[in-house]
């Protein structure tokens, strides 16, 4: 399977900090925000990693990046999307790279807790269609929201003025290679893009849509808030993990001195 780290778009609601950045170069905390979703893939066993970005500051995620040593890579791979087409349009344009694999898609401001190795691998071993991960939030009308039957979900709707349910899908995909297909039969919406809402609907319509749900936190980091908490949420996980690297160490250090 291949990853996606879709990293383009201009920021608008993070301006002025993105006035000379792109905003996945923001940090989060100890890290740029790019590290986040690059470090999922990563922990999840997927190595052919591309990143599509945009906008004017493009060459900075090859200066930062390079070919991907600290993430253990030997290359990751590059290309870019002229202009703000949505979602769906900037993962178009991984079509190339895919080659008929199947791919894993996160967007690049999604921040999670945990990781998605076991939904990677019962997509791996899912004969065709798509998989997508919920999370139950208290503000789902921020974000798609999954309509759930049962151990299905029969649809999604986009920003809900009255969610259907408390589940929202966050923007890690996984793609079998019809979904490039998919793309190409789309229409923009009133926004003038192509969503990824409407794909996953044609899964949904196809059948072959399954999901599972997300363990940890999880964030994106698109405004000023999510951008905050995500920075908190991270800070509180390397403490706790600091925490109990030094309780561990006074264990055996303990053990050895008796």
């Amino acid at each position: 399977m291949k990853g996606i780290v879709l990293a383009g778009g201009s920021g608008s609601r993070l301006f002025p900090l993105t006035k000379i950045t792109n905003k996945h170069l923001l940090p989060i905390y100890d890290r740029p925000m790019i590290y986040y979703p690059i470090q999922t893939l990563v922990d999840a066993g997927i190595r052919d990693i591309m990143i599509v970005t945009g906008g004017r500051n493009s060459g900075d995620f090859l200066r930062l990046l390079a070919n991907g040593k600290e993430f253990g890579l030997k290359h990751i791979n590059y290309t870019y999307q002229e202009g703000e087409g949505g979602i769906a349009d900037a993962l178009a344009l991984a079509e190339h790279f895919a080659d008929g694999q199947k791919i894993c898609v996160v967007l690049g401001d999604n921040i999670i807790e945990g990781d998605v190795k076991s939904a990677v691998e019962q997509f791996r071993a899912q004969e065709k269609g798509a998989h997508i991960l919920l999370k139950e939030v208290p503000d789902a009308e921020r974000f798609g929201v999954a309509e759930v039957e049962g151990d299905r979900v029969v649809g999604i709707e986009e920003k809900p003025k009255r969610p259907k349910s408390t589940f929202a899908v966050t923007g890690i995909y996984m793609y079998d290679a019809s979904v490039f297909q998919k793309i190409k039969t789309l229409v923009p919406s009133r926004r003038g893009e192509l969503e990824i809402t409407d794909v996953n609907n044609a899964y949904i319509r196809e059948g072959t849509m399954t999901h599972s749900l997300l363990d940890g936190w999880w964030t994106d980091a698109g405004t000023f808030d999510s951008l905050l908490r995500a920075a908190n949420l991270a800070a509180q996980s390397v403490a706790r993990r600091q925490g109990e690297a030094g309780e561990t160490a006074s264990a055996v250090e303990g053990t050895v001195r008796a």
